[in-house]
């Protein structure tokens, strides 16, 4: 099990309990073996996918035992114990945590200086402490808990609108996509009966080279095989082999396995994931707010 960058904050001091400069990534590795994580813990990715969950809680555990003034940086990405460190060790502590670093005159500053406030502190600090989650994994917890929320209420509203619309919406998601070039050249909705069971035409690239058929229903309940089989057969009378079915709801797993063994490419969209694709590419939905995590650009400040 990953430990949470608090339980990560005396093994971090233990390391360079021999007075020697280590690096970052040694103190990763370490940390890691001391914990016995496995290959796929120690490669395990934050929900972003931009960085590894266990260098990003020894990454938050560096950042607080420095500003307590426990560990000091000697170069880039090397760190070296205090006198203040040393002492803290001999002292043979349980655990270190924020609530002991909030006890050191240097750490309590900081995190006056950047909360912004008492009161936004203790809140800031009760939640990190009660969770063990570092700041950029509660942040990307929250974006993702609101992303969620996001795609929910606009299923919801997809799910109110006519067959039309849904129709002309899937074409221009899959335009949105990178499809075709326009709705106009691109983008065909065929809405005709006798279609076979095809919704729309769009164009693989952009001087449509190959078409990919798109089937687009608004269904409350598991779409059927059959629905899937006969589209598989509506793909075999336009003479292609590509289409993207579309649903409102969800595909059974004898629907994914069909597929599968299927000689034409079938992608199944359901009603989860085509919200999801919505908010990828903007569709539907706008900008409320925008937050960017920054860091130091360390080569800004190399020396020429």
């Amino acid at each position: 099990m990953i430990p949470d960058f608090q339980t990560v904050m005396l093994p971090f001091l233990q390391i360079l309990s021999d007075k020697k400069e280590h690096l970052t990534r040694d103190i990763v590795t370490a940390v890691s073996d001391k914990f016995n994580l496995t290959k796929e813990e120690r490669n395990y990715l934050l929900p972003s996918g931009t960085s590894r969950v266990i260098n990003n809680r020894v990454g938050w555990a560096r950042t607080y035992l420095s500003k307590a003034g426990l560990i000091a940086q000697t170069r880039r990405g090397a760190y070296l114990i205090t006198d203040l460190g040393l002492e803290l060790l001999q002292s043979q502590p349980g655990k270190v945590d924020v609530k002991m670093l909030s006890k050191y005159p240097a750490f309590d500053e900081w995190q006056r200086g950047y909360s912004g406030g008492a009161s936004h502190e203790v809140k800031t600090e009760e939640k990190i402490e009660q969770l063990g989650s570092t700041p950029l994994e509660i942040i990307e917890d929250a974006f993702y808990k609101i992303q969620d929320d996001l795609a929910f209420e606009l299923l919801t509203k997809i799910k109110s609108c006519t067959a039309d619309f849904f129709e002309q919406l899937v074409v221009d998601l899959v335009l949105s996509m990178g499809y075709g070039g326009s709705r106009k050249d691109a983008g065909e909705v065929t809405g005709k009966s006798g279609d076979g069971g095809i919704d729309g035409i769009i164009n693989e690239d952009k001087l449509g080279l190959s078409r990919i058929y798109i089937q687009a229903k608004k269904w409350e309940g598991t779409v059927p095989i059959d629905k899937v089989r006969d589209f598989a057969g509506a793909l075999s009378s336009q003479k292609t082999n590509k289409g993207i079915m579309i649903t409102t709801s969800t595909f059974p797993a004898s629907a994914y396995e069909f597929v599968s063994r299927s000689n034409y490419t079938i992608i199944l969209i359901d009603g989860k994931k085509l919200a999801e694709l919505m908010i990828e590419y903007n569709l539907g939905v706008a900008a409320k707010e925008k937050f960017e995590v920054k860091k130091i650009d360390n080569d800004y400040f190399e020396e020429i």
